[in-house]
């Protein structure tokens, strides 16, 4: 039977209603959140503390050298960027007075010991000969007086022996006393080392650095052997760290690579620095000997101190979690809010005790516009 036209006006308008109705609730409903997922898997987490300020790579050993006397640079057998070793000479002043003076006390010596020498010998004779006397003046073959005199003349040559040999040595002491006056005019390696730096040429005066006024040093000689980083560390942190614990160096000017070293020294006092934070030195030997041909002394570094590890383990992303310990998970379509019992933790992964499993879906960008629990949402590429 057909429909009458009342009701078919009626259907056009009831249709039309529930049109508009869906197209108010579409236009009403909220927008699904964008979200950036991570799916939870197990992995290693580890507990760790960073330096506060950037660090730098120092040598182990360094000298900065100067001649403890003002003079003019006589020699100068180095160059920027050598290799030494150790005693090498590296700079020396004109010294010809001293080395005159050096000279002459050497043969002052050698005077002295011929001259001790035949004191000796002079004496060694007086004393045999007043050895024989006192032998035959014990039989009555010689006169008391003859005896008395040769034992007397032989202590006097003894006597003067000793001088002699004591004159030696004091000019053995004016000769050391000149070697000391000439090695002050000389620089010499006091290790193995690369020259970092000179200043100075030939025939230059250097002077000392007056009391209160440091002056550049001559010779700057690093050990390029051994190197290691000092950075300093929030006194809150400082307390967890011990020698020996493994920590991990970055440097910039190796941006994807990291150098495995240890802590081999905690300075023991706190740095208070006016407008800083108060903070106590580390020190991180580099653990492996082959770095060593990719550093210089100087490059600026970050280490990572490694406190606790714990591993395979469940773990999620540190931004995966708000500040109240709650992850969001992503299940068709819609977020689910889980509260997360949290265990080790770093800027990069923490490990989750209860609460998630892995491959779950969680909210990486949980500070997005709208996100809460129950609400829809659609998935979203990370950005680069």
């Amino acid at each position: 039977m057909p429909m009458s036209r009342p009701a078919f006006k009626w259907a056009i308008a009831a249709a039309a209603v529930v049109v508009l109705v869906l197209l108010i609730w579409r236009g009403t409903r909220p927008a699904p959140v964008g979200v950036t997922l991570q799916e939870v898997h197990r992995g290693t987490v580890e507990r760790t503390v960073a330096n506060t300020r950037a660090g730098t790579v120092k040598a182990c050993r360094r000298a900065k050298l100067s001649p403890s006397v003002g003079g003019q640079i006589a020699v100068l057998p180095i160059h920027k960027g050598d290799q030494v070793k150790t005693g090498q000479l590296l700079l020396e002043l004109w010294n010809d007075d001293l080395k005159a003076q050096a000279l002459l006390a050497e043969r002052e010596v050698t005077a002295a010991r011929s001259r001790s020498d035949a004191a000796c010998l002079k004496a060694e004779v007086a004393q045999r000969s007043a050895d024989r006397l006192v032998r035959l003046r014990q039989k009555d073959v010689v006169t008391e007086d003859r005896t008395e005199n040769a034992v007397a003349e032989a202590a006097a040559m003894g006597a003067e022996c000793q001088a002699r040999r004591t004159e030696v040595r004091v000019l053995e002491a004016k000769v050391a006393v000149a070697q000391a006056s000439l090695a002050r005019t000389r620089l010499t390696a006091p290790f193995d080392g690369v020259i970092a730096e000179i200043n100075g040429e030939l025939f230059e005066f250097v002077t000392p650095s007056p009391i209160g006024i440091p002056t550049p040093p001559s010779v700057d000689i690093i050990d390029n052997s051994c190197f290691y980083v000092a950075a300093p560390i929030d006194e809150v942190d400082a307390a967890g760290i011990r020698v020996d614990m493994p920590a991990r160096i970055t440097m910039d000017a190796f941006k994807d690579r990291h150098f495995q070293g240890r802590i081999r020294r905690i300075a023991d006092y706190v740095l208070d620095i006016e407008k800083q934070a108060r903070t106590v030195e580390v020190e991180v030997a580099f653990g492996n000997d082959a770095d060593r041909k990719f550093l210089l002394a100087g490059y600026s570094a970050d280490i990572e101190v490694i406190l606790a590890v714990r591993n395979d383990v469940v773990r999620v992303p540190t931004e995966a979690l708000t500040e109240g310990q709650t992850a969001y998970v992503f299940k068709d379509g819609r977020l689910t809010a889980r509260t997360v019992k949290a265990g080790l933790s770093n800027w990069q992964w923490t490990e989750v005790i209860e609460g998630l499993a892995p491959g779950e879906l969680v909210v990486l960008n949980v500070d997005a516009p709208g996100l809460r629990d129950g609400v829809s949402a659609v998935r979203r590429e990370a950005t680069p």
